[in-house]
């Protein structure tokens, strides 16, 4: 390999039940060291601090002002009034005996008083656990008693939520803090299980304005973030302030590369969860820099409409968000005139063939960013110069769609919680890593361990294997679990993800496959497919179901072997007859009842809605050897499943789609 890392340990062979283990790699901007925590900043409470020195009357947190049940403007805090209320409420947070290293839990969608609660802990050295019920319906429960929260801030709509969860967990939470206000009732029903509950207002005043806060580390926790990244319950993974400070510095390292670093006149859209690493990362991260972070309402269908308000300059978005507005444009475009289409596609052309040339973003083909670039630039509101993509893989038409006409920076990265966000990341004007993850962050080393079973050799000529990764912003184990810490952090400090990806020859890394069978859809969540398919096997209906899901989309779909006799018996009693079991199984009739039997399944194992099969096909003949299809232990093939399949998966697809537009 060559360009863009640099070889800093050798190829280790297999022995002793180990597989072998290719090169170690670093991206060759840290090709001296691996960046470090700088002297100055001991945990992301700093960052705050020197921002409030340098720019006290920059606007730091807005959100839309309601009147009259319309969004108006955006309202800004400054950063010294976000400052100011974080003292109050820390401060409030010590009299109620909440202390450094206890934990506090925060609840609700993406607003100022999250990120000021946030920096309330950061102040105090208190561990933040951010709660969510997207991972399942006892997840929040689960998430307060263990990891001991004793505080929660809770977003005025969630209280209910919380309030049902008191009586499984009430030992350890023994403090509520609503964003908003608090009714009697809630109130009465608290306190009968021992807990106070404060509207914002009222705990704010506890606090006292002066206090000395307590010194802070770099190995001291700075969060606890649970994760589904396999079956069970969630896993809390313990990030430290040292961790999320390296990420931190490592985004302005790689910003700069691009000559488009941070300022204090940048803004920032925050929609992607906060209760997520890679919002947290970049909220942290214009923190740093003095700029201004505004916040959407929190529903999908104004989504686009408060990003025009905003006017970002800074967006970060999953493939699923991108792909809409790919698709968006597209559709104007096909709407509109002959000439206009030539006219754009003439300018798509000449600008991508810059690009591919190495000239940067701004120097490419600025008449055409004026005269035919900009509307689409309005998109975003006009002012995007930085584009991240993140949480799933960006498919490569959208990704140049993106990089030749929004005029900005594209960067597409992939990380995960346990490496605290971007473990790899594309470098913008380097178009040979499109349809790659890019390089090593400068925090890290990457290295393959080869996959004997599957068939993958990270020391051939073309490497391949499992990605494992060690570095400064790895995480320090999972939260009272260090049976889980040992089966994916080895005795070498290697963290194992348990994907597998390829190293090309110019340095950078494609994933290709999962050790496992969990991976992601396009929205970013996890899914466990042999669980599902364990859930589904369970409907009378079904004979054998393999389970398929794409990561560049966002939704399952499904090919079911059906019970022959009860499929019949079916067909019977509603008089359908369709001349023989295979024609049977092509009716559409018969295909929207075996998934409507699947979904009632679903349903009763509460598989969530993103792990429901949006379209089946009905497959006559059995899973078998001869076609190559399971093991002689059977055992799905899964590989060679999709290859069987590979034309009617991608029609499934499209019927979903349809499905979903309808």
């Amino acid at each position: 390999m060559a360009l863009h890392t640099v070889q800093v340990g050798e190829a280790r062979p297999g022995s002793d039940g180990k597989p072998s283990a290719g090169p170690v790699y670093r991206c060759v901007y840290a090709e001296d060291g691996l960046t470090q925590v700088p002297s100055a900043l001991n945990c992301p409470w700093d960052f705050l601090c020197g921002s409030v020195t340098r720019y006290p009357r920059n606007p730091m947190l807005g959100e839309r002002e309601i009147v009259d049940g319309s969004a108006g403007q955006y309202a800004w805090q400054t950063y010294e009034q976000v400052y100011d209320e974080a003292i109050q409420v820390g401060s409030a947070m010590r009299e109620r005996l909440v202390n450094p290293g206890d934990r506090c839990g925060i609840y609700g969608t993406n607003c100022p008083k999250w990120v000021i609660a946030m920096e309330a802990c950061n102040s105090h050295g208190i561990c933040y656990v951010p709660l969510y019920d997207t991972l399942g319906a006892h997840a929040v429960e689960f998430i307060i008693n263990h990891a001991e929260v004793s505080i929660a801030f809770v977003q005025e709509s969630k209280l209910s939520s919380i309030l049902a969860c008191l009586p499984k967990c009430s030992s350890h939470l023994k403090t509520i803090v609503s964003f908003g206000e608090v009714s009697q009732a809630q109130e009465k029903e608290a306190s009968q299980l021992g807990v106070s509950c404060f509207s914002w207002k009222e705990f704010s005043s506890l606090g006292k304005t002066t206090v000395i806060l307590p010194p802070k580390g770099k190995e001291d926790l700075c969060t606890i973030m649970y994760t589904s990244g396999t079956t069970g319950d969630p896993k809390g993974v313990r990030l430290t302030n040292g961790a999320v400070i390296a990420q931190v510095v490592n985004t302005e390292l790689l910003l700069k590369e691009t000559d488009k670093v941070a300022t204090e006149e940048d803004s920032y859209f925050s929609f992607l969860p906060l209760a997520h690493v890679f919002d947290q990362i970049m909220e942290n991260y214009c923190i740093y820099k003095g700029a201004s972070v505004g916040f959407w309402r929190g529903d999908v269908r104004y989504l686009m409409e408060d990003v025009r308000e905003l006017k970002p300059t800074i967006f970060c978005g999953v493939p699923r968000v991108y792909d809409r507005i790919h698709a968006s444009v597209l559709e104007k475009l096909s709407a509109g005139g002959a000439l206009a289409r030539r006219l754009f596609q003439y300018a798509y052309d000449y600008k991508l063939k810059n690009l591919k040339r190495g000239l940067k973003q701004d120097e490419a083909a600025p008449l055409f960013d004026r005269l035919v670039f900009n509307k689409i630039k309005q998109v975003l509101g006009g002012r995007t110069r930085i584009l991240i993509s993140g949480a799933a893989p960006l498919p490569e038409k959208v990704e140049e769609f993106l990089r030749v006409a929004t005029c900005s920076v594209v960067i597409q990265g992939y990380g995960l919680t346990e490496s605290c966000a971007g473990c790899f990341t594309s470098i913008s004007n380097v178009f040979s890593m499109m349809g790659t993850v890019g390089v090593p962050a400068t925090t890290v080393e990457a290295r393959l361990e080869s996959v004997p079973e599957m068939g993958y050799d990270a020391v051939s000529s073309t490497p391949r294997g499992e990605i494992c990764l060690r570095g400064t912003t790895l995480f320090s184990g999972y939260h009272r679990r260090p049976d889980l810490t040992a089966s994916v952090v080895d005795d070498e400090g290697w963290f194992h993800t348990g994907d597998v990806g390829e190293w090309l020859p110019n340095g950078a890394m494609k994933i290709i496959d999962r050790k496992k069978n969990i991976f992601k859809l396009s929205q970013g969540e996890y899914v466990a497919v042999e669980n599902i398919e364990a859930a589904y096997a369970q409907c009378p209906i079904v004979a054998a179901i393999w389970v398929y899901g794409n990561s560049f989309e966002s939704f399952l779909v499904g090919v079911v072997v059906p019970e022959k006799a009860a499929l019949e018996g079916w067909a019977a009693a509603n008089g359908l007859s369709c001349g023989g079991f295979h024609s049977l199984c092509e009716n559409q009739k018969t295909r929207d009842y075996v998934l409507e039997e699947l979904d009632k399944t679903a349903r009763a194992h509460q598989l969530k809605g993103f792990e429901m099969v949006k379209a089946i096909h009905l497959e006559t003949a059995p899973f078998n050897i001869e076609r190559d299809l399971i093991t002689p232990t059977f055992k799905l093939k899964r590989a060679q499943l999709l290859k069987y399949y590979q034309s009617r998966v991608d029609q499934l697809y499209e019927e979903g789609k349809d499905r979903k537009r309808g």
